[in-house]
């Protein structure tokens, strides 16, 4: 099984899904595909200067949305099998992609490789690099021994704080995880992280395109985006994506 590119899909309500991809385009620096699905409800952002998208936008018909993974894979039968048999459920098969779920809840998506190779550069010193998986308590370990196996071949390791646990992926591969334990029993649900040389530079670019601040922590910035979803401004290095981990405060 292989992992060849992985993308971060950001999922907000259809009622809000243009003010949701508007937003994503200016802060990173991307322009719109077509819009794909019955209702028109996917789209990818695509980069310039020839590299590969590695985000996606998605117009969910309930509930606040959130985020998820999408891996692209030479075999999608193979990792559904693989990941099956390391705990996670298959939600659906489509034609020729499939959406699970890990065993605290959290959704990903198996999608063929299309060849994608060409990391995005950093946008005015920030990157979106991150999905971070928000886990209740009960469900962490297994949910950190599930994704390390899934993730075979990612650097796995405890982050640099109790409470979260880093998958790093191969040189190349856009998009890492974080795992994140909550301080509440809740399913589990996810939110996109940039890695910022300033995070408070960061932070007063993305107000002024429309974002709104939700909490500031120690080592990273909540924010909320125009069509209402939250995600995480944090003080990593935008190339390497180390060494802070996580927002900081809960989501």
């Amino acid at each position: 099984m292989s992992i060849r590119w992985t993308y971060a899909f950001i999922d907000r309500p259809a009622t809000s899904f243009g003010s949701a991809h508007a937003f994503w385009t200016v802060v990173t620096d991307t322009r719109l595909s077509e819009f794909r699905g019955e209702r028109g409800e996917f789209v990818t952002l695509l980069p310039g200067d020839g590299a590969d998208a590695c985000v996606k936008a998605q117009g969910v018909d309930s509930g606040a949305g959130g985020a998820h993974l999408d891996f692209a894979v030479d075999d999608v039968r193979e990792f559904v099998g693989s990941a099956w048999r390391s705990g996670a459920g298959v939600v659906a098969e489509h034609e020729g992609w499939a959406v699970l779920r890990s065993p605290a809840g959290q959704s990903f998506c198996a999608v063929p490789w299309q060849g994608e190779s060409v990391r995005p550069p950093v946008v005015r010193g920030s990157r979106l690099d991150q999905v971070c998986v928000d886990v209740p308590p009960s469900a962490y370990d297994a949910e950190v021994a599930f994704w390390s196996d899934v993730l075979d071949g990612w650097k796995s390791a405890s982050g640099s704080r109790p409470g979260f646990h880093v998958l790093a992926p191969p040189p190349g591969l856009p998009i890492r995880v974080l795992l994140q334990r909550l301080g509440e029993e809740r399913r589990a649900s996810a939110h996109p992280g940039l890695a910022c040389a300033d995070v408070e530079a960061t932070r007063a670019l993305h107000e002024g395109s429309g974002a709104s601040l939700v909490a500031r922590g120690a080592h990273g910035t909540v924010m909320r985006d125009p069509a209402g979803g939250v995600y995480c401004l944090t003080g990593r290095d935008p190339e390497t994506g180390g060494p802070a981990d996580g927002c900081s405060v809960r989501t």
